[in-house]
């Protein structure tokens, strides 16, 4: 059987012959960006997130060991204080030039109750090892998101999600928090204590003070099959709502300038263990780039390349405990704008922009990804009050992203979406009030919490006003 691999890169270096010097004009675009210095001229360490578009010169860096280092910290440390996670953000919420705190080394579980399922965990506990220790205990997460790199605390302040009918963002099965304060206060909250602070703070943006412990609602540990299927883009467009309800999970990747998507499916099984083989997403994208180098002005030739490429490509399965196949490897660096739309509106939005990019910005190679989300009652939660379908837009880290804002956000905006916190978009305070019911009110916890701006810095002051 021929490999996504085998298939893609035999294709592509077939086509490659005697195409070297359109190759060579893209990957002379598509050079390394120029490194900024270690050191700012205060002899201050450089802080950059996972893709490189954010940075800053932080004059503090703390890790507090314990609950009562956080509390001073909070309480006595430069301002802006701002938490940072693994760096997987694409906005500015991290970058100060006051104190960057670190939570690693608040990690690992606190405890956990058989009979209900729940779990207390230390905020700064990475999504990768909380998997492995909920099921060490029989329970697992509802659902994980696409990369596991992200600490708990950072995942939750971004809303971040998976995808699946009926299926929440890691905040919906949230039950209760431990906060600190920004004046060193410590408090627990949940929806019978401190309510309000516990649904304007569930997303937080690290914006209300620092997470130090949280309750998970998780389920038995269970086996899942995952499925990867190559498929016509038009035909699961057409699909998708029966798709979405038949699937315990399911996702699709649009490859763009190829007519084709992946479809990504997880259902709860029985069967015997098939566990995941090598990866080959990094050797998949690569190939996609090589077509876009060879025929970036030639989509029509492109798009046949790809095709007869493609033509054999057989489905991928895998048999495991869903926190080994719901989450993936990827080391291949990007930068994502992502929206939250209704779900009425997410086929039509993707139509749309794949029309725009297909006709204007030959340059993308990366897919463009389609998740679904269940709504939940988080103030500030892209998925507050609504089932969203969630549509993610990526770019190299190597290449420009100015096109998403020009062609892709218009279309997300005008279907109504609501933008990932931790993904690139425009909107200020002005334009959010109007797509979250409880804006006003989260703002006004954040200001009775916060009243000296501690925790804010430009960026949250642009988003809360």
């Amino acid at each position: 059987m021929s490999t996504r691999r085998t298939v893609l890169l035999g294709g592509v270096g077939a086509l490659a012959v005697g195409a070297g010097s359109l190759a060579g004009r893209r990957w002379c675009l598509s050079r390394e960006p120029e490194a900024p210095s270690p050191l700012d001229d205060q002899g201050r360490v450089l802080w950059s997130n996972w893709a490189g578009n954010q940075r800053a010169y932080p004059a503090f860096r703390a890790a507090p060991a314990d609950e009562a280092q956080l509390v001073s910290l909070m309480r006595d440390a430069a301002a802006p204080v701002r938490p940072v996670g693994a760096g997987h953000s694409f906005t500015a919420l991290v970058p100060t030039e006051g104190t960057l705190l670190s939570l690693d080394r608040l990690s690992g579980m606190v405890r956990h109750d058989p009979a209900t399922l729940t779990a207390r965990v230390r905020a700064g506990t990475k999504l990768s090892a909380l998997g492995p220790a909920l099921a060490a205990i029989g329970q697992e997460m509802p659902n994980l998101p696409d990369i596991n790199k992200q600490t708990l605390a950072g995942a939750l302040a971004t809303a971040t999600h998976g995808t699946g009918k009926g299926v929440r963002a890691l905040h919906g099965d949230v039950t209760e928090m431990r906060l600190v304060l920004p004046s060193g206060e410590v408090t627990e909250c949940s929806r019978d204590q401190r309510a309000e602070l516990f649904h304007a703070a569930r997303v937080g943006l690290g914006a209300f003070g620092v997470l130090s412990e949280v309750t998970l609602q998780n389920r038995p540990l269970s086996r899942v099959k995952k499925v990867v299927t190559l498929v016509d883009t038009d035909q699961v467009l057409a699909d998708w709502p029966d798709l979405a309800a038949r699937h315990r999970n399911a996702e699709f990747l649009i490859l763009p300038f190829t007519g084709k998507s992946a479809l990504i499916t997880h259902d709860t099984t029985d069967e015997p263990v098939k566990p995941r083989g090598p990866d080959q997403d990094v050797d998949t994208l690569m190939s996609l780039k090589s077509l876009r180098d060879i025929f970036e002005f030639a989509p029509g030739l492109r798009k046949r390349a790809a095709r007869a490429a493609m033509a054999d490509i057989e489905p991928e399965i895998a048999i495991d405990e869903g926190w080994k196949l719901l989450s993936n490897e990827r080391p291949v660096r990007f930068k994502e704008m992502e929206y939250h739309v209704p779900i009425a509106e997410q086929v039509g939005a993707l139509r749309e922009i794949i029309a725009r990019i297909e006709r204007d910005e030959p340059g993308v190679f990366f897919p463009i990804e389609a998740r679904i989300i269940a709504p939940d009652d988080a103030w500030l939660s892209p998925f507050h009050d609504r089932e969203c379908g969630s549509i993610a837009i990526h770019s190299w880290y190597r290449e420009d992203h100015e096109w998403m804002f020009r062609l892709a956000e218009p279309v997300l905006r005008e279907a109504g979406g609501r933008p990932h916190w931790g993904k690139l978009h425009s909107l200020s305070a002005a334009e959010l009030k109007g797509l979250y019911p409880m804006f006003a009110e989260a703002q006004a916890v954040r200001r009775a919490i916060d009243p000296s701006g501690r925790m804010m810095n430009p960026f949250l002051q642009r988003i809360f006003g």
